[in-house]
């Protein structure tokens, strides 16, 4: 069945004439009747009782014009659908974020896309950043928020964001009163980081191998408040993104630089390669890219 000639044999219906029908329409009389014909003659049955003056619709006639008209009403909307996915944007996009990067940034992402697309929702899905990453080359999310670097055979990477990594301690520590510390100096010291599937562990663990030393982890956790409440309990140091110490609302926290070397943590939004993009994301995307969030 073509769609056309649906269109012809509801034109025809809808004006109870072939000619009538074709003064409404940019079809001739010899048109609309060879299409109703070849409709008929595909559902094997008659559509019009051609016995009257006027058309009238056979029992089969009826179940055709009723349904056809569901059909090009869905199509219509299926336009409009279309359109509005394009132009307003709809759908829900999933993204994986470690609860550290969630915390500093996913609230101010989540509000500025908001503002311009509110029909579209951002799922949030907690995790490592190994996690993510496995989660997006299995496509079970849309983009992941990692710290960089990522693999560039699997991923399209768009960096994001770089932050100094500093020391935090409390206060009475016995370095707290220092403008800066090498990462040697800290070879005695008791850590507290993240746990082993969250890319900043491995980071601060290679780079205090770099500095000569292994650092000795006395406690892990997932959760970056929870880490730095151990802190605050003179329990041990961390090292953590800058950023973060905005977040904090105790004064008992100190934070001081890190040179030899220094450290940085590079954010960075990664989306499978060659895997499809729903207009939303690709607007998410791009307002990332451009630092619009």
């Amino acid at each position: 069945m073509e769609l056309r000639d649906l269109k012809s044999f509801i034109e025809v219906a809808a004006h109870k004439s072939f000619t009538k029908a074709a003064a409404h329409s940019y079809l001739t009389q010899p048109s609309l009747s060879k299409a109703v014909k070849k409709l008929e003659e595909e559902l094997h049955v008659e559509l019009f009782d051609r016995s009257t003056r006027n058309l009238r619709l056979t029992d089969a006639g009826r179940i055709v014009y009723q349904q056809g008209h569901k059909v090009l009403g869905a199509l219509a909307e299926l336009d409009i659908l279309l359109d509005e996915l394009i132009e307003i944007g709809v759908g829900e996009i999933k993204m994986g974020v470690p609860p550290l990067v969630g915390t500093l940034f996913f609230p101010r992402i989540a509000e500025k896309f908001h503002k311009k697309y509110p029909q579209v929702t951002l799922k949030l899905v907690e995790l490592g950043a190994k996690r993510i990453c496995q989660l997006v080359e299995d496509g079970e999310i849309d983009l992941g928020m990692i710290v960089l670097p990522a693999n560039e055979q699997q991923f399209d990477i768009y960096p994001f964001i770089q932050d100094e990594i500093v020391l935090y301690l409390h206060e009475d520590h016995r370095l707290a009163q220092k403008g800066s510390v090498s990462l040697s100096e800290l070879k005695d010291e008791k850590f507290i980081l993240f746990a082993e599937d969250f890319s900043l562990y491995d980071y601060i663990k290679h780079s205090c191998e770099k500095a000569g030393f292994s650092p000795d982890i006395s406690y892990q956790s997932s959760q970056w408040d929870l880490i730095i409440e151990l802190v605050l309990s003179n329990l041990g140091i961390t090292l953590m993104p800058k950023s973060v110490h905005n977040k904090l609302l105790n004064s008992n926290i100190k934070i001081i630089s890190v040179d030899s070397p220094h450290l940085y943590w590079e954010l960075g939004i990664i989306t499978k390669n060659e895997a499809y993009q729903s207009f939303a994301l690709k607007e998410l995307l791009k307002m990332l890219e451009n630092n619009e969030i």
